[in-house]
């Protein structure tokens, strides 16, 4: 059975310190010799963490977000500028040397391109209040060190920049596309994790006189923040008509084309692309910019944290089933939407041969992602389409071996250089089928992923 085989998958990844279990490794591919699939990546962890709170083996979660937070829990000197205390790796594996085990991190400092991951600390506190919400440990929350972690979180995420707007500015490759793949600027991925980061942060902080200040301000930024997604990144047909008649080079407060966006630069794809049903949460937008390509991680967070309204999620899961064939095909979920190809493709990405027009970050289609899908098709009433995805999924992913993407317009490839025994994919089937089958765990979904805590959202 699939979901036996990816239950034992994931037990065979545990990766233990000091006799206790502290993570999962990212594959259990013993072909793969020289990356470094045998650490456990923080975003990676996330759906393992998830199956662990629905299955009671809450102390796994509890011991890896210990152990992330004490590697961070010190400034790192690279190359002669600190690093704030506030960062979290991208990833950490444990070692032996000379008898003793010894934790090795990677800030950014081993990754391909070096960039530091933007999203760990954020799936950190998005885990955090998931442990709490779920065991209702209250007390491992309230300890001076986690407290104190919080707080370096917030003092690096909410620093004051050279920004008129609520977003958080990131480079390419410090999400989970994690090479150039024009993405720099302000993604849409990045704001729905900054924005639940947030909303748990709120619910962490101890209700004390020091922390009222920045307890307000995180409720004041949360809703700033919402309101600009649902103002500046959601687009349906009547926000189409509009943009498609801009006029720029406006100057004042009470302009329609606030960013400066030329017509011109909609791309030919978008012709025909939204119904009168239909909508979704753009991938980026910025002075002059907007990125209309769909991506399916930003706007299915954007479901399960409440940024999108009701109607709003109706209207996303619409445009998945009108273009089931490219957003889905034989294999959910993919990335992206359209994928780049020809010289656009080759100067966004700087030729990159892994994302070449659709496989890996540039269009494949990532089986981690039907969790996602899944639990926001549930939560908005569209089980047609979460039994659709799921059907797809569990007739090929065990017999594929787990890959850890798949490639072509229809996801109909194993991912020419995926790798094998992949735990997210493992998990994301896990937690989709435990979400069709028991409502009490989509419940407990409800809670751990923050929706409708504000009145930004649903």
């Amino acid at each position: 059975m699939p979901i036996q085989s990816a239950y034992e998958l994931l037990n065979r990844s545990l990766i233990y310190h000091q006799g206790r279990p502290v993570g999962t490794a990212a594959a259990c591919d013993e072909s793969v010799v020289a990356a470094n699939y045998n650490e456990c990546f923080v975003r990676d962890f996330v759906p393992s963490a998830l199956v662990f709170l629905m299955t009671d083996r809450h102390e796994i979660v509890r011991n890896f977000l210990e152990t992330v937070m004490h590697l961070s829990g010190h400034q790192h000197v690279m190359k002669g500028h600190k690093r704030s205390m506030g960062l979290m790796p991208a990833s950490f594996h444990v070692v032996t040397e000379n008898g003793e085990e010894k934790v090795i991190t990677d800030f950014g400092d081993r990754a391909i391109g070096r960039v530091t991951p933007v999203d760990s600390a954020m799936w950190w506190m998005i885990l955090l209040r998931a442990y709490v919400v779920t065991t209702g440990d209250r007390t491992f929350a309230e300890r001076e060190d986690v407290q104190r972690c919080i707080s370096h979180i917030l003092d690096l995420y909410l620093r004051e920049r050279f920004e008129s707007s609520p977003t958080l500015l990131v480079p390419d490759a410090a999400f989970m596309i994690d090479r150039r793949m024009a993405v720099y600027g302000y993604p849409l991925e990045i704001q729905a994790l900054y924005y639940g980061m947030l909303l748990a942060a709120r619910e962490l902080l101890v209700d004390t006189e020091s922390n009222k200040k920045i307890i307000g301000d995180l409720t004041a930024i949360s809703n700033a923040l919402v309101e600009h997604l649902q103002h500046y990144y959601w687009i349906d047909r009547k926000r189409f008509n509009q943009m498609h008649r801009f006029e720029s080079e406006q100057f004042g407060r009470d302009v329609v084309n606030v960013l400066n966006v030329y017509p011109e630069s909609i791309p030919g794809w978008m012709d025909g692309w939204l119904d009168a049903r239909s909508g979704y949460m753009v991938g980026n937008v910025g002075p002059g910019r907007i990125d209309f390509r769909f991506f399916a991680q930003g706007n299915l967070l954007s479901i399960l944290f409440g940024i999108t309204t009701g109607e709003q999620a109706q209207r996303v899961m619409n445009l998945y089933l009108n273009h089931w064939d490219e957003l889905v095909g034989e294999m959910p979920v993919k990335i992206l939407y359209p994928a780049m190809v020809g010289e656009k493709w080759r100067f966004s990405t700087g030729s990159d041969p892994k994302n070449v027009p659709y496989s890996y970050h540039n269009g494949g289609n990532w089986p981690v992602l039907l969790w996602p899908f899944v639990t926001a098709a549930v939560r908005v009433g569209r089980l047609e389409l979460a039994e659709q995805a799921l059907n797809i999924m569990t007739k090929r992913l065990k017999n594929d071996n787990w890959p850890e993407y798949y490639d072509g317009r229809r996801g109909d490839l194993v991912g020419r250089r995926a790798n094998f025994f992949q735990i997210w994919s493992a998990t994301g089937l896990i937690i989709a089928n435990e979400v069709l089958d028991n409502p009490e765990s989509c419940a407990l979904l409800d809670k751990a992923l923050i929706n409708g805590l504000t009145e930004g959202g649903n």
